[in-house]
């Protein structure tokens, strides 16, 4: 954990400050930049879908409850299976696993895209939303089982003093992703049709799978195999035992529970409080992509140092930002709260990651990514929820209350555990 020490020994402060202060050095990896590529067409992809999907269901139901419910069918398969796609990253070789992932996104977005095209799935033919319940199921099955090794393969790219720099510019990747890949999808969707998406969506997916093809292999797979509940259990002892590891997921946890509902509900904001349609929910998504890159690229040029304390600030600054949001009913205003939201968020979700990573033993990495992923399932429990509350009291009070649970949380941590404020 000390190269950078030995680096910047002998150099000018102003040029060891210089030689630490470099947001995109990891892309001077050429396996790192070839992995790039392949994670910019898939978290494309993985956004338009996640557009066109909250949009459609809403305009096919009109219903609060089932745009939860939908988020909730993504969730179950996370929380069942991803512990056991962190086996499999710890076992066997990652890129093979990423690469599957993405051939079986390739087919789940054309089904669903010929569905459309074929009228089995619209507005015409009702209950045909359990297509896109079914759809969100695949994915959130090829998520568990793909994502803790698209994860845990950074640190065997990168090396440890890079993994912080390499994960902000994953998520600067995504975050761009998520700038572009929702107005797009919003103007596909009025200017074309929703099918038109999904077959975007397929031609990303098969791009993904064939950049992560030139991959060269990866790190040791594992020869001891206990059987996968062992290993399981194994990692959820390690973590049990690893007060740092333990703290870090937990506050992850409630973040994600609290901050991440927000996307799954903007059809609502954009179609009755906001009444901008379609391409106004892409513009909005978009715009917190934007704020998002800020967040990311400033992460990835920051050294190693206090990264438990921006952690915790990250967390109040999204509570805070995100009640404000809930409560605008201003176009120009709301834009620019969403742009904060997303700034905030990733920050925190890059910090979060950076220091599990950076703190867990390698032989556990895998499946510890997975828990981290498996909290990702729970966020749609929280979307449900969300969906619930705002049958009862409205989606703004819904909305605002999660932020100002999520504020309260963050400084409560802050104030209460030193030990969390002085991780490195």
């Amino acid at each position: 954990m000390g190269s950078d020490q030995h680096e910047n020994q002998g150099l000018e402060p102003a040029q060891a400050l210089k030689q630490k202060i470099q947001p995109f050095r990891s892309f001077r990896n050429p396996t790192y930049r070839i992995f790039y590529f392949s994670l910019i067409n898939q978290m494309a992809a993985m956004n338009m879908q996640m557009m066109a999907r909250i949009l459609l269901i809403y305009r096919l139901t009109e219903s609060p409850t089932i745009l939860g419910a939908i988020s909730f069918a993504h969730a179950i398969p996370m929380l069942l299976l991803s512990l056991f796609g962190g086996v499999i990253a710890d076992r066997f070789q990652k890129k093979q696993i990423i690469l599957i992932g993405n051939l079986i996104s390739v087919f789940v977005s054309l089904v669903v895209g010929l569905t459309l095209s074929l009228g089995y799935l619209s507005a015409e033919i009702p209950g045909s939303w359990w297509i896109l319940v079914v759809a969100s199921i695949f994915q959130g099955i090829i998520m568990a089982l793909s994502m803790p090794a698209r994860q845990a393969i950074i640190p065997e790219i990168v090396g440890g003093e890079q993994i912080m720099n390499a994960t902000s510019l994953n998520t600067m990747g995504m975050n761009i992703m998520r700038l572009f890949a929702p107005a797009v999808a919003g103007f596909l969707i009025d200017g074309i049709s929703f099918a038109a998406v999904y077959y975007t969506m397929t031609g990303l997916y098969a791009l993904a799978a064939f950049f992560i093809s030139f991959i060269p292999e990866t790190g040791k797979m594992k020869e001891k195999h206990d059987g996968a509940v062992a290993d399981v259990t194994a990692a959820l002892q390690y973590v049990r035992k690893n007060p740092i590891i333990l703290t870090i997921l937990g506050f992850a946890l409630v973040g994600v529970v609290l901050a991440m509902p927000y996307r799954q509900l903007l059809p609502i904001f954009t179609e009755d409080i906001l009444e901008v349609g379609a391409a106004g929910m892409g513009i909005m998504m978009s715009v917190s992509g934007a704020g998002a890159i800020v967040g990311s690229v400033v992460i990835a040029s920051l050294p190693n140092r206090k990264r438990g304390l921006m952690l915790l600030a990250s967390g109040v600054f999204l509570g805070i930002v995100l009640t404000a949001f809930s409560f605008s009913s201003s176009w120009q205003a709301s834009l620019a709260l969403i742009a904060l939201v997303g700034l905030g968020q990733a920050a925190a979700m890059t910090l979060n990651s950076t220091l599990i990573q950076y703190y867990v033993d390698s032989e556990f990495r895998g499946r510890v990514m997975s828990i981290l992923m498996m909290e990702f399932g729970l966020m749609s429990f929280g979307t449900f929820a969300a969906g619930l509350l705002t049958e009862a009291i409205g989606v703004q009070w819904a909305l605002g209350l999660f932020g100002m649970i999520l504020t309260f949380f963050a400084v409560a941590i802050l104030i209460l555990f030193p030990s969390m404020r002085k991780l490195q």
